[in-house]
C-alpha cells in the first residue's frame, strides 16, 4: 500500500522534556523503528509536527538584538523542517541502509483573501502573563489572544489549498525513496497576480496538510500516530469509551477537543469522505497493527477494516 504517517509532535520531543537538539535526535530514533519497518513493506511518505520547534525559534529570534526585525514566520518553518527532516532522514538512512530516504522542504499554498487572515487563531510559542504578552506585541506587531489562564501570540491557520511540490513528491515516490515532506503544515505561501509564490504570515494546520496531500498522492491509508492509543467517546467524562472502528458520519456526530483531537478527527474524516479509503489514529508504536485492524481507531466509508462490502 501507499501509507502517509503523520507524525505528532510528541514523536519528537515529549511533553516535559528539554528542547534539546540530543533528546530529540534520541526520540526521533525511536520513532524511526516503527517507521522503518512500514517502509519495508509499504511506500511511506512521513509528515511531522513543530509546534515546539518553530516557538523556541520564534522566541529566539525576536530576542535577538542583532535583528531589526524577528524573521518571520515562514522562514521560521522551513528553518525547522530542514531541522526535523534533517535528523529523521539520517535515522532513516542509518535503519535502511540501500534505501533512499529525502527530507523535502515543503510549501503549501493558500488563498491570500482567506478569512483566517483577518482573523488570527493559532496559538505559537510559549505562554505569559498578559502584561508581557500586550508588550511584545506593541514591541514586535503580534496578535496575542488569552490561551486558558495566560496569553500566547496568534496567527492566521489559513485552509491549505495543495501542496507545491505533489508533483515531485510522486515522482520520488514512484521510484522507492522514502518521502519526509510538509513538516509543522508546511510552509504557508501566496501567489502574487503575476503567479510568483511568496510566504505569508501564518502556521498551517499540520493535520490537514496531511490529508490533503494524501488525497493528492492517492494514497490507501492516512495515519496519524500521537501518544493515544484510540479516539475517546466522552473523553474526560465517566463514560469515556474507545472507538475501535467508525466512520466519518459517527464522528462527525461526536464533539472534540478543538485544540487536540478535533482536527485530527476532521483530517481523517476529510480524507475517508473524499477517497473512499482508509485513515486512523492511534499510537505510533502500534503503526502496524493499526494497518491489519487490531489497533487505533480506523474509520472507513463503511466501518469496516479490511475493506469489504456492503451487499
Amino acid at each position: 500500500m501507499r501509507v502517509i504517517v503523520a507524525l505528532g509532535g510528541n514523536a519528537v520531543l515529549k511533553r516535559g522534556q528539554a528542547p534539546d537538539a540530543d533528546v530529540q535526535q534520541a526520540n526521533i530514533r525511536t520513532a524511526v523503528r516503527t517507521l522503518a519497518r512500514l517502509a519495508l513493506e509499504h511506500e511511506l511518505v512521513i509528515t511531522h509536527g513543530n509546534g515546539p520547534q518553530v516557538g523556541l525559534l520564534a522566541v529566539e529570534s525576536a530576542a535577538d538584538p542583532s535583528l531589526t526585525r524577528p524573521y518571520p514566520f515562514d522562514t521560521l518553518g522551513a528553518q525547522t523542517q530542514g531541522m526535523i527532516g534533517y535528523w529523521m532522514q539520517q535515522a532513516l538512512q542509518n535503519a535502511l541502509p540501500g534505501r533512499q530516504v529525502l527530507a523535502v522542504v515543503t510549501q503549501t499554498l493558500v488563498t491570500a483573501v482567506d478569512p483566517a487572515f483577518e482573523h488570527p487563531t493559532k496559538f505559537v510559542g510559549q505562554v505569559y502573563e498578559r502584561e508581557q504578552a500586550e508588550k511584545l506585541a506593541a514591541e514586535h506587531g503580534w496578535t496575542v489572544g488569552r490561551d486558558g489562564a495566560h496569553w500566547r501570540r496568534v496567527v492566521p491557520s489559513p485552509v491549505p489549498r495543495r501542496i507545491v511540490e505533489t508533483r515531485l513528491i510522486r515522482q520520488m515516490i514512484r521510484e522507492g525513496v522514502v518521502v519526509i515532506c510538509a513538516g509543522g503544515g508546511g510552509i504557508p505561501v501566496v501567489r502574487d497576480e503575476r503567479g510568483r509564490l511568496a510566504g505569508v504570515e501564518a502556521v498551517v494546520d499540520k493535520d490537514l496538510t496531511a490529508s490533503l496531500l494524501a488525497e493528492s498522492l492517492e494514497c490507501d491509508a492516512f495515519l496519524i500516530l500521537t501518544d493515544v492509543p484510540r479516539v475517546m467517546r466522552g473523553f474526560g467524562t465517566p463514560h469515556q469509551t474507545e472507538i475501535a472502528h467508525t466512520t466519518p458520519h459517527e464522528l462527525r456526530a461526536l464533539e472534540f477537543p478543538a485544540g487536540s483531537m478535533g482536527p485530527k478527527v476532521d483530517a481523517v474524516c476529510r480524507f475517508v469522505e473524499t477517497t473512499g479509503d482508509m485513515a486512523a489514529i492511534g499510537r505510533l508504536d502500534e503503526a502496524e497493527r493499526i494497518l491489519d485492524g487490531s489497533a487505533g481507531t480506523i474509520v472507513t466509508p463503511n466501518g469496516r477494516w479490511p475493506l469489504t462490502s456492503t451487499l
